[in-house]
């Protein structure tokens, strides 16, 4: 999921630097599910099977969780990344299918977001008290820091106090074990923070680990917030953007919560075309994507031409996939984001009849659309299905794909073959969003409603243009989508339809001034420094 592609981009340039770094996610032999959509727009969730021996290496190592009161086998495969220098550092997925294990146990790491709540805090035991366990076991025994990536991890907190008080910290234990963690929280709305009802807890951990979560007045309220659990047991807190930051300090009222805002690294989304055209400019990009900001120098013309070849490629795959082709002249909407409501995904459709008429005037337009719903989000099924709707009362006035199963290969096509990358979040729902940084790697600017990362990368008419008012979000949908229609209308299709170079110059800033720092080696860096306290 997204939080897994932004941890992966991580590590790649933690690799390319030495930054001395293991990661431990599970091994999700199910994984999410492949999307497939019907005639009238209806998701099919096609489980997805796959042998972690193909990629993966399997390591001699077992640790033992107490889990619903009866030990649970945690094994490990491991991963190396490897960096542009050689450096390497492991990954180790945690994994529960084990021959020892019930039935029940090993389908435990199976599937990411499977399950119920009970299933999903035995995951979240296995994460964080297996995950410590098994890097002891490895013998990382002189971590400095424990990074907890949303509350999923956050019962380290206990293994660590575990440790501080057999080392005889009496006391000063807990101030002791929290001075290892640090905490970043990627959800700005209270629903997307874990809880679990203390009967579940009961349950799961067994009645040693509740009385010491009642001991630290985590279940005060009756139920277990994970995400409060991970900032109790934290000495650094952030949020992944400057507005998530100051978000989440409202969330969290009393909590200093710093923030990083999320990268992308741009070796993996740079476009063959896009890598080229690097390579012969900005030499050592690949090593220090800041010298991205020297994409003034870059041509215009050898920038459009770059790009021109990255959108027939795209093209050529969705008529692969859909059998539908689009005009290379005509100008490319990428709209690709999960599909449920705060993302909005419907607000271009919102007034058919405007936006057809922008594409018979200004000139014409066509939207590439991707994204999966959760298999419980209705109303996310019911927006792909209103996507489908729109396409067919649309016509070939203003031709709409909906393509299959978005994944990192679609999502590296759509990122660099589009002209412009489409976001409408519901403020503040976004916490940072990745996907048009990943966009302005390729010179494609943003349209995007100024929530997450944009409040900080957005200069109108130079790296891309905002929906709406700088000082005042939308007030509801239909003020959105008029705003959006009269931003297309007034500032960005006569743009690109009379004035290419025009258009050209601000994908060449979005490269410059977004793609230069929005990136993973300013990420990792400002991690290292802020939160891991490395020199």
């Amino acid at each position: 999921a997204g939080l897994g592609v932004l941890a992966g981009d991580f590590l790649k340039p933690a690799a390319d630097r030495g930054v001395p770094i293991v990661a431990v996610p599970h091994c999700s032999r199910r994984g999410y599910f492949r999307q497939v959509i019907d005639d009238v727009g209806g998701q099919v969730e096609v489980p997805i099977h796959w042998s972690p021996s193909h990629v993966l290496e399997r390591l001699p190592v077992q640790v033992r969780v107490s889990i619903n009161d009866r030990d649970v086998a945690i094994g490990a495969w491991r991963l190396m990344v490897q960096g542009v220098t050689g450096a390497r550092l492991p990954i180790y997925f945690l994994d529960t299918d084990l021959a020892e294990n019930a039935p029940g146990d090993r389908a435990i790491t199976d599937q990411l977001y499977g399950g119920d709540g009970e299933h999903r805090l035995r995951q979240e035991a296995v994460l964080g008290l297996g995950g410590g366990a098994l890097l002891r076991a490895r013998g990382h025994d002189r971590l400095g820091t424990f990074h907890m990536n949303e509350g999923h991890a956050a019962l380290l907190t206990l293994a660590l106090l575990d440790e501080a008080e057999a080392a005889g910290g009496g006391t000063a234990a807990r101030a002791a074990a929290r001075d290892r963690s640090v905490f970043t929280t990627h959800t700005p709305v209270p629903a997307g923070h874990d809880r679990f009802v203390r009967p579940i807890v009961e349950r799961v951990l067994g009645r040693e680990r509740t009385t010491e979560l009642d001991s630290l007045g985590q279940l005060a309220r009756g139920e277990l917030n994970m995400s409060e659990l991970a900032i109790s047991g934290s000495r650094y807190v952030n949020g992944v953007s400057r507005r998530h930051g100051e978000v989440s300090r409202a969330m969290f009222p009393g909590v200093e919560v710093a923030s990083i805002t999320n990268g992308v690294h741009a070796a993996t989304w740079a476009a063959p075309t896009t890598a080229r055209l690097f390579d012969d400019h900005l030499p050592d990009w690949r090593l220090d994507s800041e010298l991205l900001r020297y994409a003034s120098s870059i041509p215009l013309a050898a920038l459009g031409e770059a790009h021109a070849e990255a959108k027939q490629r795209l093209l050529a795959e969705v008529a692969r996939r859909s059998g539908v082709e689009l005009d290379p002249e005509a100008f490319t909407i990428g709209l690709a984001r999960r599909a449920t409501r705060y993302k909005q995904i419907g607000l271009l459709f919102h007034d058919l009849e405007r936006l057809r008429a922008l594409s018979g005037r200004v000139g014409p337009i066509q939207v590439l659309c991707a994204g999966k719903a959760h298999p419980r989000d209705e109303g996310g099924k019911a927006l792909l299905r209103g996507l489908v709707a729109a396409s067919r009362e649309l016509g070939k006035d203003v031709p709409v794909v909906l393509l299959e199963n978005y994944d990192l290969g679609l999502a590296g096509m759509l990122c660099a073959g589009t002209d412009v990358w489409l976001n409408t979040p519901q403020p503040p729902q976004e916490a940072s969003g990745t996907s048009g940084m990943k966009a302005a790697v390729n010179g494609v600017p943003s349209l995007s409603i100024l929530d997450g990362w944009w409040v900080e990368g957005w200069l109108e008419g130079v790296t891309g243009w905002a929906i709406g008012e700088p000082d005042e979000a939308p007030r509801d949908f239909s003020q959105g989508a008029a705003a959006l229609y009269d931003k297309l209308e007034a500032r960005v299709l006569p743009l690109y339809f009379s004035d290419p170079n025009g258009y050209r110059a601000v994908m060449r800033n979005a490269i410059a001034l977004n793609a230069s720092f929005f990136s993973t080696d300013r990420m990792a860096r400002e991690y290292a420094i802020n939160a891991y306290r490395l020199a």
